[in-house]
């Protein structure tokens, strides 16, 4: 079996990307207090009522909940640590069981606490940026602007939870690296940031083709603090780039015909090798061999003459007549 990964530029010439997002954060009054907009490089705002649902939800997971993160997590961890992208990112997740967040076994009667955000959104094919933060988004000349005077400070708290985060389209069993993160926000007025780097990929099984779009991930968060330094606006903001490069992973199955004829040559090759380590071991054993042969064939008598010299030749026996 070959596996080849390639390397191009995007012939797609698309304008649109689609970006699946579910994800849950711990604000009261979502559907008034809470905006979720993209603004990219051309000065375009994605209004969010096109394609995202504000729904207020309990930020705590029920137990089944809990055990399905803590799997994710699990998976997560292991993917980060195996490098072979065919094998783990696209193939064993084709095999597994749908990612999405169960719903609440339990019927609870706690108030909602938090603002579930999920939905789709249509975005150019340019750098922009993603972001949630206090007030209803409002599009003015310049860019846009969000309504948070009317809202205390008090209040914030951008605790998140990303259950799904994807770009392109939405393909069942694919594990993307934000899916199952948890931020837990330790001051009321702080901004969490994802650097994320999109790179369109075609895949190519045996059991599957899809076109999918890998990315990798940043984090980076920080408090804001006006009188240390810090500026910027608390909030959750993701932004994203798209590369100018295709990367196309296709899996292909060596013919028997070619299979059969590598193993009668490596077959060929081990009977080969093997015949001339048995011809130089030999070798070096007969030249051991009669090295001591030759030791052997020592006179065995010595004749004395009168004038003190010895004879060293053999004495000539019956059976040494030559």
């Amino acid at each position: 079996m070959w596996k080849f990964l390639g390397q191009g530029s995007n012939p797609c010439h698309s304008s649109d990307l689609g970006c699946c997002s579910d994800s849950a954060g711990s604000l009261n009054s979502c559907v008034t207090n809470v905006g979720a907009d993209v603004l990219d490089l051309a000065e375009t705002m994605v209004a969010s009522t096109d394609g995202l649902v504000y729904e207020p939800a309990i930020f705590d997971l029920s137990p089944q909940q809990k055990e399905w993160q803590r799997m994710l997590q699990r998976i997560q961890s292991r993917l980060q640590e195996e490098h072979s992208l065919q094998d783990v990112i696209f193939k064993s997740a084709f095999k597994s069981a749908s990612t999405a967040l169960p719903p609440r076994e339990d019927d609870s009667s706690q108030p909602p606490d938090a603002c579930r955000i999920h939905g789709h959104l249509y975005v150019n094919k340019v750098a922009g940026n993603f972001h949630i933060t206090v007030g209803k988004a409002i599009p003015h000349p310049r860019g846009h602007a969000h309504l948070a005077a009317l809202v205390n400070h008090d209040s914030y708290n951008f605790s998140h939870r990303i259950d799904h985060l994807s770009f392109g389209e939405l393909v069942p069993g694919i594990i993307n690296p934000l899916d199952g993160t948890e931020k837990i926000a330790l001051d009321h007025n702080q901004m969490f940031q994802y650097f994320i780097t999109v790179v369109p990929t075609k895949l190519h099984t045996y059991k599957i083709s899809a076109d999918t779009h890998q990315f990798s991930v940043t984090e980076r968060e920080r408090v804001i603090n006006h009188a240390a330094g810090s500026h910027g606006v608390s909030g959750i903001f993701m932004k994203y780039d798209l590369s100018s490069l295709m990367v196309t992973v296709t899996e292909e199955h060596m013919p028997f015909w070619q299979f059969f004829v590598r193993l009668c040559g490596i077959v060929g090759g081990i009977f080969s090798t093997t015949g001339m380590l048995h011809g130089i071991g030999k070798f070096i054993v007969e030249i051991i061999y009669c090295r001591f042969r030759l030791g052997a064939y020592k006179p065995v008598n010595s004749v004395p003459y009168e004038d003190g010299h010895t004879d060293n030749h053999l004495p000539l026996l019956e059976n040494n007549t030559h």
